[in-house]
């Protein structure tokens, strides 16, 4: 596949809202010690034939696993952060302190969102600094890899083709295949397997 650089770029994060934003508990420590320690989440944008759609992930920060992944033509949460939300919450049990990373973007911060992760005392909403993209990096990191591995060599005509794309590259080779540099050159289900083998 070859990567196209220059690309129509479109704005996911609206940080410019009147609700209350959450301090920065994770201070860049992207290297927890364990899975279900910390997940981060992160909206970018897809286009296809039939407009715009919104990816939203679920990462969790140990082992660098998309746990939790929707795409949709609405940034409402609940139609991005909840679906996706849920699918991490299938495939992951939340049994000790959970850090809940993400951006300042109006999505996390509603009110909507704070009262389900209030739900559980367990977990902890955390958030970048306004602007500063360097805060949720490993997300970043992972959506510029999607865009050049995937995206940019592609154009979806539908967003059936799209969703099958992104379905495709995320659980058959993302998650299982792919060798990343952070973990040693493994891929994220083997660093999840060698994990819950030690436990």
């Amino acid at each position: 596949m070859i990567s196209k650089v220059k690309k129509r770029y479109k704005v996911t994060t609206n940080s410019n809202h009147g609700y209350s934003v959450s301090e920065n508990h994770l201070s860049r420590n992207f290297k927890p010690k364990t899975l279900n320690e910390t997940w981060i989440f992160n909206i970018t944008y897809i286009k296809t034939g039939q407009g715009w759609m919104y990816l939203n992930t679920v990462i969790d920060l140990f082992d660098r696993q998309v746990i939790g992944w929707v795409l949709n033509k609405s940034l409402f949460i609940s139609q991005t952060i909840i679906p996706a939300w849920k699918m991490a919450l299938s495939k992951r049990t939340i049994d000790k302190p959970l850090i809940f990373h993400s951006d300042r973007g109006v999505q996390y911060a509603s009110k909507e969102l704070r009262k389900l992760l209030k739900t559980n005392c367990l977990i902890v909403q955390n958030m970048g600094r306004k602007g500063n993209c360097w805060d949720n990096a490993v997300a970043e990191s992972f959506f510029k890899t999607l865009k050049s591995e995937l995206i940019y060599s592609e154009e979806y005509k539908t967003i059936e083709q799209a969703k099958t794309a992104i379905f495709e590259y995320i659980e058959t080779w993302y998650n299982t295949r792919r060798l990343h540099s952070s973990l040693g050159y493994k891929t994220p289900k083997e660093i999840e397997l060698n994990k819950q083998h030690r436990s």
